[in-house]
This record gives C-alpha cells, sequence and structure tokens, in this order.
C-alpha cells in the first residue's frame, strides 16, 4: 500500500508545493515493528489519517513544511490535534509534548531519511484547529516544540 504526502516550501503570505501536486510516495515503518500504511486503508491521503500518539488523542497530519526562512533549513511538522488546549478536560501542553516528540520520533525521522533532507531543526507542531502558515489566530490553541536530529534520534532542542 502507498501513502501520499506533500510537503511545501513555506511561506507566511502563500504556499507553494515543493513536490508536485500529487505527492511524493511513502512506506512508512512505526517503531521498525508496525507499518504506518495500514492507516492509509480507506483514505486517499496520509494527511487524512489519524496518526497514533501515546496519548490516544486524535492527531492527523495538516501539512509538511519546507523552511528556509530562519537561514537555515527547518523541516515544519503541522498538525491537528483538536483536544490540545489549557481547559479542564482538555490535553495539556505536558501530555503533548510526549506526542510530539513521539511523532518527531515515528514520522519525521522516517520522512527526512526517505527524502534524503539535511534540516538543522525539525518542529513539530499541534494545533487545535487548522491555522494558515505565518498567520495567528487568538482564538486557537498551538503548541510547538523543535528538534535537532542525531544519529535518527529525535533530540529536543531547548535552545528555541
Amino acid at each position: 500500500m502507498k501513502c501520499l504526502i506533500g510537503h511545501r516550501k513555506a511561506r507566511a503570505s502563500r504556499h507553494a508545493r515543493a513536490i508536485p501536486e500529487r505527492g511524493a510516495r511513502l512506506w512508512w515503518v512505526w517503531d521498525r515493528a508496525l507499518c504506518l500504511a495500514i492507516l492509509c486503508l480507506g483514505s486517499p491521503t496520509f494527511a487524512e489519517a489519524l496518526v497514533p500518539v501515546p496519548s490516544g488523542q486524535p492527531v492527523r497530519l495538516n501539512d509538511v513544511l519546507l523552511d528556509n526562512n530562519p537561514g537555515e533549513l527547518w523541516l515544519r511538522f503541522r498538525f491537528i490535534a483538536p483536544k490540545i488546549g489549557s481547559d479542564m478536560g482538555r490535553i495539556g501542553y505536558d501530555v503533548a509534548t510526549i506526542d510530539m516528540e513521539h511523532l518527531c520520533q515515528t514520522l519525521a525521522v522516517a520522512y527526512v531519511e526517505h527524502h534524503k533532507l539535511e534540516p538543522a531543526r525539525v518542529v513539530i507542531s499541534l494545533s487545535n484547529k487548522p491555522i494558515d502558515f505565518g498567520h495567528t489566530a487568538p482564538d486557537a490553541t498551538q503548541f510547538f516544540e523543535a528538534y535537532l536530529l542525531q544519529d535518527s534520534q529525535c533530540v529536543w532542542d531547548g535552545g528555541i
């Protein structure tokens, strides 16, 4: 089974595709045992499939952006996680950070290896609703974490 996923150049004012319209064809291996391609059953694109995370919350990939604006390549994985927030009963930042590290390790590492990219940083973001890159939405909750990739491992970059 093949999953489709696309990535785009990050721009605040507009978005431009970095690859063909239908995206790159990928095989995803999750934790070297579970193939993420299973998630694509019945779904024409990987972005529509829910991605498993440790908290069990529903998370789906919104887009992947290649951002050279910081002066080096940053690879941004933007996810929609409608249950995050600071209100009672929502998934808070403390739990979301575990999910973001998991997403970096299981998705970003495989993506980087498959596309033979050498990003300076990998940024994983969760948002409770879709937001255009570079735009603000005061009513939205967004969590971000930046990672360095070292020996196919995501290492939290607390300096960002």
